[in-house]
């Protein structure tokens, strides 16, 4: 027998009011999620002027080429970095991009992440030598995972 249009069952009321309560919560969402954004571009702009009066401030006192001072500024940059790379996440979320390009997104932040570790990363922190070697270490695999899932990442693309 054929099957006409007009034989289809309604939708229920119950599924287009929970349908309705899930359009309004993905609203609120995309409306957190663009505040967000604005959070961070507002700290983005905080840092980079922090890190212009810290530069400003060292350039006028012979500090300025201590080695420790210069990775203080390269630290905050990585940081400023970051912060980047996370707004950018926001912004591919919100844009509902595709899974891909947030991955690529999430591995930068975190090789930026580990990579500003292992720039301040200094031994005379840690209570003993052994402790220093499994923190170098742990930056060092997790850099090379992230690495490695970059790789597989840009391969799966070009491989496309």
């Amino acid at each position: 027998m054929p099957h006409d249009e007009d034989d289809e069952a309604p939708e229920s009321t119950t599924d287009s009011a929970f349908d309705g309560v899930v359009e309004r919560s993905e609203s609120i969402i995309r409306g957190i999620e663009v505040v967000a954004a604005y959070v961070l571009v507002v700290l983005f702009a905080i840092g980079v002027f922090d890190l212009g009066l810290q530069i400003g401030e060292q350039a006028l006192t012979p500090n300025i080429f201590d080695p420790e001072v210069v990775v203080g500024f390269i630290d905050t940059a990585l940081l400023l970095f970051i912060i980047v790379e996370v707004y950018q996440t926001v912004v591919a979320y919100t844009r509902r991009d595709e899974t891909r390009q947030i991955v690529r997104l999430v591995l930068y932040t975190g090789i930026i992440a580990i990579v500003r570790k292992v720039i301040v990363f200094r031994t005379d922190t840690f209570a003993t030598k052994t402790d220093a070697v499994l923190t170098a270490a742990s930056y060092a695999l997790i850099l090379l995972a992230l690495g490695a899932l970059l790789y597989v990442e840009r391969e799966a693309v070009s491989g496309a």
